[in-house]
């Protein structure tokens, strides 16, 4: 590793190490349950559930039938399961088509029957299904007002489940006395699976007081109609020790700690120390930017706490409050914070991803990032400070040809972070 180029590769080939890691192909297999006497019904719904449903087919041994829903663009042709698409990170009539398909599908099942769950982040939005007294908009707007809220990942969920018919365990009670086996994909910091796209087939203990005190903690500004149907205490979801949860069972198949490690394993190989932080930092994006920085820059001038070179490995779901109108996600915002820190110092080179291949609601992954980025902004006429405060950190990538684009990946477990100090 001699130059930019050359880094980038390297960190490249760390990002797509991570994605190997999680790809449904690759460990799906060894996490099948026992084939039923009965049939075999397959239901799923997140970014990497078509994928999911593919590895499915070509190595479970019988018949199999259902539906999975995924965010548009990211489907796989499937032989027996049925692919929907639906608008993620805002829902739409499509998700809640299909959210309706999905509570018919396992109806009438038996305790014969076999239920496989394939689910994986994004699970949440794809699958609108408003209670009696809200409608599609309300939920939109509940979508939103979680979005702008920088609330973390696990806040956000535990309050989507109270504003819906699928969410929070309610898909596999609808599919009882039908035994539920779910697979996950989890993009959910510390891996807590019933948080994983709301939970669909897994309940958990949360309350609609524990959801009434997130709105609170978080500032949220929900919409008036789905603030009184959460005061009200109508529709609660069901608990985890709920008879009709009993033989189910679920399993947790790619992650970010796996896939950081295998990163780590990937950088060792060619001689490069890796360390891993964490894989479940949440907060703000930039804040965590500036931390990432901040470590990074006492690396290159000081051997502390870690000796250079060295990559330094993070993962997690950090969140933006929304302030601005600027196009962008987590990622590049994230990097364009950390940019502004590390301007000036040579040796410093960082990627940060999303591994679904899509960061925000453009085509790009993330971007990268290093000593330079700031300066060769401010010679395109961008400003950093600016667009950094507009939360147009897109733009400001984009304006100098350091998106990273590698696609849809067929997984998702949640942000990739590498830093490396030559």
């Amino acid at each position: 590793m001699t130059g930019p180029h050359d880094d980038r590769a390297f960190l490249t080939g760390l990002f797509e190490a991570a994605v190997d890691a999680a790809d449904p192909f690759r460990v799906l297999a060894r996490h099948l349950p026992k084939p039923p006497k009965g049939r075999t019904v397959v239901i799923g719904a997140g970014k990497g559930s078509a994928q999911m449903a593919k590895a499915l087919e070509e190595v479970w041994d019988g018949p199999l039938s259902g539906l999975v829903v995924t965010r548009y663009g990211f489907g796989a042709p499937c032989a027996s399961i049925e692919i929907v698409e639906a608008a993620h990170p805002v829902p739409d009539e499509s998700g809640l088509a299909g959210a309706e398909r999905l509570l018919q599908t396992v109806s009438g099942l038996t305790a014969d029957d076999l239920v496989i769950a394939l689910i994986s982040g994004g699970g949440s939005a794809l699958l609108p299904a408003p209670p009696e007294g809200l409608t599609l908009a309300d939920e939109i707007g509940i979508n939103q007002a979680l979005l702008r809220s920088g609330a973390p990942i696990s806040a956000m969920n535990a309050i989507r489940k109270q504003f819906s018919r699928i969410k929070g365990g309610r898909l596999a009670a609808a599919a009882a006395p039908a035994r539920v086996a779910t697979l996950i994909v989890s993009d959910i910091p510390g891996d807590v699976a019933s948080l994983v796209a709301s939970g669909p087939t897994i309940p958990d203990g949360l309350s609609r007081t524990d959801a009434i005190n997130a709105v609170e903690e978080f500032g949220i500004s929900l919409p008036p109609a789905a603030l009184d149907f959460l005061r009200s205490g109508k529709e609660t979801a069901p608990q985890p020790n709920d008879p009709r949860f009993a033989a189910n069972s679920q399993a947790i198949i790619a992650s970010s700690a796996i896939s950081l490690e295998a990163a780590a394993v990937k950088a060792q190989r060619v001689g490069m120390e890796a360390v891993i932080l964490s894989d479940a930092i949440e907060g703000e994006a930039r804040e965590a930017g500036r931390f990432h920085a901040a470590l990074a820059r006492e690396v290159a001038t000081k051997d502390r706490p870690f000796r250079k070179p060295v990559v330094i490995l993070s993962g997690g779901e950090t969140s933006v409050t929304i302030a601005g109108g600027g196009k962008g996600g987590r990622n590049t915002e994230f990097l364009l914070s950390f940019a502004r820190v590390v301007d000036g110092l040579e040796g410093i080179s960082a990627l940060a991803a999303d591994t679904d291949g899509i960061d925000g609601s453009e085509d790009n992954a993330g971007a990268f990032a290093d000593g330079g980025t700031a300066s060769r902004m401010r010679t395109r006429g961008l400003d950093p400070v600016r667009l950094l405060l507009d939360n147009d950190a897109w733009s400001a990538f984009n304006g100098i040809g350091d998106l990273f684009v590698p696609g849809p990946t067929g997984t998702n477990v949640n942000d990739f972070r590498a830093i490396l100090v030559r």
